[in-house]
């Protein structure tokens, strides 16, 4: 399964798909990123006159590249284009360093560090333009 394919098989869609590309992937790591764009919904409501991406958001990000990619890619034999993958998130643990505005491009790395009865558990940081942690955290997810 090459990397585009894992985008296909995402259970997401605009206005809540936030995945543009994924750069590497493997059985133990995945790095991809997402460009926000300034008519995205959630920036109309968040922080009048000074945007700024909700923490809420930017967790979504690192979920759907970190760890729903990486279980796709490792669930690859099991699916079909009849059968999509489904993936429910177990727990997070995220610390926040800095602010992402609109037309910010963000870069997530995930490594793997665990994947057992189609639990799995990352270590994913989010990276701003200028390669600064925006946050990080441990993310964790049955797939189905």
């Amino acid at each position: 399964m090459n990397k585009k394919t894992v985008i296909e098989y995402l259970p997401y869609q605009s206005p809540f798909l936030f995945v543009d590309e994924l750069t590497y992937i493997s059985e133990n790591r995945v790095t991809g990123n997402y460009t926000f764009k300034q008519s995205d919904y959630f920036y109309r409501g968040h922080f009048k006159d000074n945007p700024i991406t909700p923490g809420v958001i930017l967790t979504e990000v690192m979920a759907q590249i970190g760890v729903v990619c990486l279980g796709i890619y490792l669930l690859r034999e099991k699916f079909s284009d009849l059968k999509k993958p489904q993936l429910f998130l177990t727990s997070n643990n995220i610390d926040f360093f800095l602010p992402v505005i609109p037309e910010q491009r963000v870069n997530v790395v995930s490594e793997k560090i665990y994947f057992r009865f189609n639990k799995l558990k990352c270590l994913v940081q989010l990276f701003n333009e200028k390669n600064q942690l925006v946050c990080k955290g441990v993310i964790s997810g049955m797939l189905k």
